[in-house]
Parts: structure tokens; sequence; C-alpha cells
């Protein structure tokens, strides 16, 4: 029986569009963007922010080794943050009324920077905050570990208190629905052009 939603963030909830980031990091200056950013994945400082493993001066201050002119925080921070192209609202409102029936929650690979910022700004938009559409949230750069490696998915469980069995998950990366199959989640993936909604009318959860 479920009872729990656990829901992905970029690409299930949030759109997200890469080649914006790139193509605003590269206006800064920063020709080699390319080699950091993936669709499911990042590397260099982009992950080690993901991951916690650094500051966000710190993260600046290595974006900035490969920028020749001076830029200062918000221009990278502005950058970064074109990785968001926004929610619409009918998710949003979905959300709301799926929390009436079930536990919804949400793990995330993301950073500091987007979830203070950006994040945080398109669940404000009927007037709400984050936590008003979610009973808990996992994220990575708090959590220092990252989907698909089975420790987040553990820390959901200890942190959460929720059962996999009990708990559907949501994701647009297959490496990560995989992941959550093996420690006993249900799953979703969640392909691209499709709405989590629909997919949930589709199984007779709504």
């Amino acid at each position: 029986m479920i009872k729990n939603l656990l829901f992905d963030l970029g690409g299930v909830i949030m759109d997200i569009r890469r080649q914006n980031c790139e193509a605003a990091f590269r206006r800064l200056g920063m020709n080699d963007i390319d080699r950091f950013l993936g669709d499911y994945g990042q590397k260099g400082p982009f992950l080690k922010l993901e991951e916690g493993k650094i500051t966000e001066e710190e993260f600046r201050e290595e974006v900035r080794r490969h920028i020749p002119e001076d830029v200062d925080d918000a221009a990278i921070d502005n950058a970064f943050n074109q990785f968001l192209v926004g929610i619409p609202l009918r998710r949003l409102q979905e959300l709301r009324k799926l929390r009436e029936r079930f536990g919804i929650y949400l793990l995330s690979n993301t950073n500091s920077i987007m979830w203070n910022s950006r994040i945080a700004e398109e669940f404000r938009q009927e007037g709400l905050q984050l936590h008003d559409y979610f009973d808990g949230t996992v994220t990575s750069f708090e959590e220092k570990c990252i989907k698909p490696d089975a420790e987040i998915f553990e820390r959901v469980v200890s942190k959460l208190g929720i059962q996999p069995e009990e708990t559907l998950f949501f994701d647009d990366s297959q490496a990560n629905v995989d992941a959550a199959a093996a420690l006993g989640f249900n799953i979703m993936h969640v392909a691209p052009g499709k709405e989590f909604y629909d997919l949930i009318a589709e199984k007779g959860l709504s």
C-alpha cells in the first residue's frame, strides 16, 4: 500500500535546462563550462557544492579560476540559477491536493545557492513556502551524499521515518530510480514530456 510519495525536484517538479546555464557561464567568459555540467550529474566545483563538500564562497572562487575577467558573486549565482526554468503552477497545485491523501516528500541533488534563492522563490508562487508542500525534505548538500548512492536513500528512511515499500519514488533519471528500486522503493520514471500527476492517475492513485 502506497502511503508516501517521494519526489525528485529537477525534471519532475522543476523544469530545468542545462543549456541555459552553460550559455550564461559562457557569457561570463567560462568557455569550458560544458566540462562540468550534465543533465543528471555535475563535476568539479559544481559537484562538490552539490555534495556539500565546499562552501558557496569556495565554489565561487573555483569558478573564477575559469573566468578571465573579474566577476562578482551575484553574477556567478545568477548564471548558475539559469539551470532552473521554473515550476508550472499546476504542479504546485497538484502537490497540495496529493498532500491531503499521502505523505509528500522531496529528495533532491541540489546546492545551497539554488535552494536558498531560485528554488525557494518558485515555491512562493501561491503565497506559500517550500515547506508548505512537503512533509519533509532531504537534499544532497545537507546530507553530503548524492543520488544514486544508496546512502542518501538510507538517509531518507532514517530522517523522514518512511518505509521504502510504502513509498513511491519519482525521478527523471533511470539510474536514480534503479538505485531506489534496489533498496525496496516503488518507483516511477518520469520521462521527458511526462507529468507526475498524469503518471499517478495512470497508476490509479489519484
